[in-house]
């Protein structure tokens, strides 16, 4: 699944455009590496979202396409910093 799709389907960013740009401008990390909205996630890698005053960091623990909103919080697990 595209970066960009699993950050708004996972509900990590309301907007599928909104992630776009953020990939764009270089605000999502996935491994520690700048990820194009068009990366392929796979399971076992670490976000890192920059936007606000909280960066957010996550591993991804599932992928599903079409997840509910109940689902959404179970496809990712929060890192401490």
């Amino acid at each position: 699944m595209r970066l960009d799709k699993y950050l708004k389907v996972a509900r990590l960013i309301k907007r599928r455009t909104v992630a776009n740009e953020a990939c764009d401008a270089g605000r999502v990390l996935v491994n520690g590496k700048p990820a194009r909205a068009s990366y392929d996630v796979k399971v076992g890698d670490v976000l890192e979202i920059t936007m606000g005053t909280h960066p957010i960091r996550a591993e991804i623990v599932s992928i599903n396409e079409y997840a509910k909103k109940e689902e959404a919080g179970m496809m990712y697990q929060i890192i401490a910093p």
